[in-house]
């Protein structure tokens, strides 16, 4: 139960979040691009702090809370499934790519790279619609992850009495996020990216703070107990099947295990990577991933701020992961997860919070959490903004006022948070809209945002009937079978390349001015020769690209050190020395390489690009 000190704490983040929004209101006004890039002179460690503060969202959180406690180490690699390494991909090499186009959204980039012609306008069209549906996926996702978090800290009794009219019991976890929203909503809105960096920082250092704190509770615990899990929890390693059978312990977790799909884990684990390295290199998806690298000042900021982004996130979030996992599992008994007499792992992490956290510590923690959700909202909030107000308004009304496109851009976040707030209604957990986020809904953004960087012939029409091929399935598949999302991604990727090739050969290629103009600003490495040669007519001293084997060892050292990262804080709260002190061998290996091999030739690359 909460207590008067935890209530004041959590109240000041609240007016806190308040008053940065009525600060930088002005800010915000200014210009379209300080409203959603904050004016292009955020430093890039703000902007990294700012992105691992959206990372470290409360649904985000509570799922790999369930995770670790019923995979133990083996969970460090489910993840994947969004997939985590992609930030290696944009600190390596994506992100300086996609900062040299100078555009304002991933729809503006879409005209940058296949022009206005019906191609470039078709593809514009279609990735205003993805954005704007992962947009809506991800703030239904976040919505119903803060409800059932916040039920467990503010029984109904306590706040039923002042609120006149009847909420049904299924719907309380709903009223509960509509009213959270709202806060995130004002400073978003009012300070746009500015206020939301802003008011990032401030939830980072609220976790950061929490994240050790609990850390330090579970080292403690740990040291005095030992805990009862099955046969191969304790190692990350695995073969083709799962093996881990909680039979005897908690048989409850059996059942948990079995309906998630995960047992074939071996062949889950190529799945995995095999779509995550096609997503990868596809670039970041239109959301607050892209809007914060295109926030960055230049593009060795963007590089800067994506690296900066992992060092932050990794540690602290899994300092909190871990401890709650250890301490969940070591009290287990303590926590009393059913709900109507059904067994519910997503209330692992806000059980094991009321359980375990002492007063004044609880209030601090719950303020950061209550953040975290409103990071993660706001800056997917922003997002969906951006492309309606700059990639539909604007674009069919360019020379409207600053004072219409503030309308709009109030206008349009009341919009986008009405209908995610109705979505939200229909979404059963948090699981079931995060695999339909990662895996089928993803599925059909890869492939045509993987050959629009590396192949000079694929052109707008491409594009348009590449995403369309793989959005339709993706709506329908889910509607008619149960299988986890991601088995049937090969089958959405199969039917989208298919797409993207017959739209290709049958339109003319993109003007040959606008290929010329793309590949002389982004550099990209891959199948570009005939533009490349035409380049070279006009100017001799551009060279081909020819980082793509040290980029992808790069990425490759990239992941195994964000790999030991996730591993050292887990082996130190479990007390596991030798294997802490070996990852972090690892991890110092990792960065002199990254240093060598990466950091000394970027900082060359990027030293004479525009800003």
């Amino acid at each position: 139960m909460l207590q008067g000190l935890d209530i004041a704490i959590i109240l000041a983040y609240l007016v806190g979040t308040i008053l940065i929004g009525l600060a930088l209101r002005k800010k915000a006004q200014k210009s379209k691009d300080d409203y959603l890039l904050g004016g292009k002179d955020l430093p890039w460690y703000m902007l990294g702090l700012s992105n691992a503060s959206g990372m470290f969202d409360i649904s985000g959180t509570m799922w790999l809370v369930t995770l670790t406690f019923v995979y133990g180490l083996k969970s460090i690699w489910i993840p994947w499934l969004w997939p985590v390494f992609n930030q290696v991909f944009l600190m390596v090499f994506l992100a300086t790519w996609l900062r040299r186009s100078q555009v304002t959204t991933g729809a503006e980039w879409i005209h940058f790279r296949f022009g206005k012609g019906q191609g470039g306008n078709r593809s514009h069209t279609i990735i205003v619609i993805f954005a704007i549906l992962s947009c809506l996926g991800f703030l239904a996702y976040g919505f119903i992850g803060l409800g059932k978090f916040v039920e467990i800290f503010i029984p109904w009794e306590m706040v039923s009495a002042y609120v006149p009219f009847n909420v049904p019991a299924e719907y309380i976890p709903h009223f509960y996020g509509v009213i959270f929203t709202m806060f995130a909503v004002f400073y978003s809105v009012l300070g746009g990216m500015s206020g939301i960096v802003w008011t990032d920082l401030l939830q980072y250092s609220i976790m950061t703070v929490s994240s050790i704190a609990i850390a330090v509770i579970a080292w403690q615990a740990m040291g005095e107990g030992s805990m009862n899990v099955p046969e191969g929890w304790m190692n990350p390693l695995f073969g083709w099947e799962l093996d881990i059978d909680w039979t005897g312990i908690i048989d409850e977790v059996n059942e948990k295990i079995a309906s998630d799909q995960y047992s074939l884990f071996g062949l889950f684990f190529m799945l995995m990577v095999f779509k995550g390295i096609l997503s990868s290199i596809a670039g970041p998806a239109p959301n607050y991933d892209m809007q914060k690298i295109l926030s960055t000042k230049s593009p060795l900021e963007a590089a800067k701020m994506s690296a900066f982004s992992i060092a932050a996130l990794i540690p602290t979030r899994y300092l909190m992961v871990g401890g709650f996992s250890v301490l969940a599992i070591l009290f287990y008994d303590d926590l009393r997860l059913e709900t109507a007499g059904i067994l519910d792992f997503e209330k692992i992490l806000p059980a094991a919070i009321g359980q375990f956290v002492p007063v004044g510590l609880l209030g601090l923690l719950l303020a950061g959490l209550l953040a975290a959700f409103m990071s993660t909202f706001a800056g997917t909030l922003n997002a969906a903004q951006a492309y309606l107000v700059n990639d539909i308004y604007l674009r069919h009304k360019p020379h409207a006022s600053q004072k219409e496109v503030k309308k709009m851009n109030y206008g349009s976040g009341m919009v986008v948070v009405l209908i995610s707030i109705i979505l939200g209604f229909f979404v059963l957990d948090v699981n079931s809209i995060l695999q339909w986020i990662v895996s089928a809904l993803y599925g059909s953004y890869v492939i045509s945002n993987t050959l629009k960087w590396y192949w000079w012939r694929f052109n707008g029409e491409g594009y348009f009937w590449g995403m369309v091929s793989g959005i339709v399935p993706a709506m329908i598949f889910p509607l008619i079978t149960d299988t986890l999302d991601l088995y049937y991604f090969p089958v959405i990727l199969l039917i989208s390349i298919i797409g993207s090739i017959i739209g290709t050969f049958t339109a003319p290629p993109t003007d040959e001015r606008i290929l010329k103009d793309f590949y002389v600003k982004t550099r990209p490495w891959g199948f570009w020769k005939p533009i490349l040669e035409k380049v070279k007519q006009e100017n001799p001293e551009v060279t081909r690209n020819k980082n793509f084997s040290r980029d992808m060892f790069n990425v490759l050292i990239g992941v195994i050190a964000q790999t030991v990262l996730v591993l050292i804080p887990l082996y130190l709260i479990l007390h596991e020395n030798i294997s802490m002190i070996i990852s972090i061998a690892v991890l110092v290996i990792c960065v002199f390489i990254l240093k060598k091999n990466w950091w000394d030739h970027i900082k060359k690359e990027t030293g004479v690009n525009i800003k």
